[in-house]
C-alpha cells in the first residue's frame, strides 16, 4: 500500500471522525431533545409526559444512532494511532483502544436502549417508563469513569511524548475533559442543584469543557495526518 493511499484512508477516518459528532449533535440535541436533558426529578405521569412529547424524535433519532453509531469507532481508532506515532509504549495505545471501546456501551448505547424502549410502548405503566427513563439518563450521566481514565492515558502519553505528535498543552486540556468526568458523578446522588444530571456543573459547564475539547482534538488529529501521514512500514510491523 502506498504512502498516499494510507494517508487518503487516514483523512476518509477523520470525515468519518467529524460525520459521527455532526450526527450526534443534530440527533440528540434536535431529534431527540435527549440534550439538554429531562428533569432528574420527574414523577412517573411526568416522565410518561416527557416520553409523549417526544416520541417520533426518539424514534426517529435513535433508529439513527442505531445504524450509523458505529461511526464513533472511527475517532477511538484515530486516537489510538495518534499514541502509536508517540515515542511512549504501546500500551498507552492498546488502553486506550480497549478502554473506550468498553465505554461505549454505558455511555452511549444505554440510554439509546431505554429512551427507545420508553419510546416505543406509550402505554406501558408509568412506573416502568420512569425505570427506563432513570437507566437511560444515569447511565449517559453516572458512568463516566472510563472515559475518565482514558483521558488521563491519554494525557499521559503527550506529555511524555518526545515525538512532537501533540502539543504539550493540549495534554493539560484532556486532564481538564478528565475533571468534569469526576463532577459528573453525583449525578447518582442529587435529583435537583448544580449536580443533578441536568446541573449547571454536572451537564451545562461540562457540555462546555468537552464541545471545546473534541473541536480542538478533531483539528489537531487533522493537523497530524496533513504533517506526518501513515506511521513508517517499519514502525507498523
Amino acid at each position: 500500500m502506498t504512502r498516499d493511499t494510507s494517508k487518503r484512508e487516514l483523512r476518509l477516518t477523520w470525515y468519518a471522525t467529524v460525520a459521527f459528532y455532526q450526527m450526534y449533535a443534530v440527533v440528540f440535541f434536535l431529534f431527540t431533545h435527549i440534550q439538554p436533558p429531562g428533569q432528574p426529578w420527574y414523577d412517573p405521569r411526568e416522565v410518561s409526559q416527557w416520553f409523549a412529547r417526544h416520541h417520533g424524535g426518539l424514534l426517529f433519532g435513535l433508529a439513527l444512532i442505531f445504524a450509523l453509531g458505529g461511526l464513533s469507532a472511527t475517532s477511538i481508532g484515530l486516537i489510538t494511532y495518534s499514541i502509536r506515532r508517540m515515542s511512549v509504549s504501546r500500551a498507552f495505545a492498546y488502553s486506550y483502544l480497549i478502554l473506550y471501546s468498553v465505554s461505549a456501551v454505558p455511555g452511549f448505547m444505554f440510554i439509546c436502549v431505554a429512551l427507545t424502549a420508553g419510546a416505543m410502548r406509550p402505554d406501558r405503566d408509568p412506573k416502568l417508563q420512569q425505570w427506563l427513563y432513570d437507566l437511560g439518563f444515569l447511565s449517559f450521566a453516572g458512568t463516566m469513569g472510563v472515559f475518565l481514565i482514558g483521558s488521563l492515558v491519554w494525557m499521559t502519553a503527550i506529555l511524555l511524548d518526545t515525538n512532537g505528535v501533540f502539543p504539550k498543552w493540549f495534554g493539560y486540556l484532556n486532564l481538564c475533559n478528565a475533571l468534569t468526568e469526576v463532577v459528573v458523578a453525583p449525578s447518582w446522588i442529587f435529583q435537583r442543584g448544580m449536580f443533578a444530571w441536568n446541573g449547571l456543573i454536572s451537564w451545562w459547564v461540562d457540555v462546555v469543557v468537552f464541545g471545546l475539547y473534541t473541536g480542538v482534538f478533531i483539528l489537531l488529529l487533522k493537523r497530524m495526518i496533513d504533517r506526518d501521514g501513515p506511521l513508517p512500514a517499519e514502525a507498523a510491523a
